[in-house]
């Protein structure tokens, strides 16, 4: 074997060692950031009143939570704290509600476009399936994932107490991103300022948040995003003042 071919056989045995200890290190970092993630939720249940509140309020609604409603994902570039619901196609000639998708990754953005597409051409029904998500890679503190859980359960709330659609209406969406929003305390004045967003624009604060923030959740849905911040406006005042199933706004108590 000549001298070149031993050099770049050292090469490519060095480029395929550098690339499993990259992959040990990522399969390290996700195992990690799952137990963390894991880890807040129970914390969230056992301890975080407003977590206890939502779920006992599911129950008494008719909506027992499942034990598995809380799931610890890895959204990759999806950069959120966590979601609600997984858009799922119905099979009229089946009952089984198995989901041939990966559960450790989080819906993509492409997949819900695909089945959205295939919805308005007319070759499926689409359902919203009632789970929570919390994006493990992306979680900074226990604060952040309690009030990402308290925004999801909003979700989880307005799905059965009502026969909401966001998947068609954009009202719909609009109204409990609004409310999500709102109540699960993500846009405290705290959030803001650590976000640099309250420096110079203190009063009405909370309002230009959650409307801010409601709009951008309403844009992912491609059959809302072109008008999402006329289908907040047109939500918003009733929403806004909708703190069901708090008899107040939780931060204000």
């Amino acid at each position: 074997m000549s001298s070149e071919s031993n050099d770049n056989a050292i090469d490519a045995a060095a480029v395929a060692a550098v690339a499993a200890e990259e992959r040990r290190k990522a399969e390290e970092k996700a195992a990690k950031d799952e137990e963390t993630c894991k880890s807040y939720v129970r914390s969230g249940l056992d301890r975080n009143v407003t977590v206890k509140f939502l779920y006992e309020r599911l129950t008494q609604l008719g909506c027992k939570p499942p034990d598995n409603l809380i799931r610890c994902v890895n959204c990759k570039d999806n950069q959120r704290g966590g979601g609600f619901g997984a858009v799922e196609e119905i099979d009229v000639s089946s009952v089984d509600d198995n989901r041939n998708r990966n559960d450790s990754c989080v819906q993509t953005k492409q997949e819900i476009d695909a089945l959205l597409a295939k919805q308005r051409d007319g070759g499926a029904k689409l359902k919203l399936v009632p789970e929570i998500y919390l994006c493990q890679d992306h979680l900074r503190d226990k604060t952040h994932a309690h009030e990402a859980m308290v925004h999801e359960l909003i979700h989880a709330v307005d799905m059965c107490r009502t026969k909401m659609d966001p998947i068609k209406n954009c009202i719909h969406m609009a109204c409990t991103e609004i409310r999500a929003e709102n109540l699960s305390g993500e846009c405290h004045w705290l959030r803001e300022v650590q976000g640099g967003r309250l420096l110079t624009d203190f009063v009405g604060h909370g309002a230009k948040c959650v409307k801010r923030r409601a709009a951008l959740s309403v844009k992912a849905n491609p059959n809302c995003a072109d008008k999402a911040e006329e289908y907040v406006d047109a939500a918003f005042e009733r929403c806004f003042k909708d703190t069901f199933p708090f008899d107040r706004h939780p931060n204000l108590r």
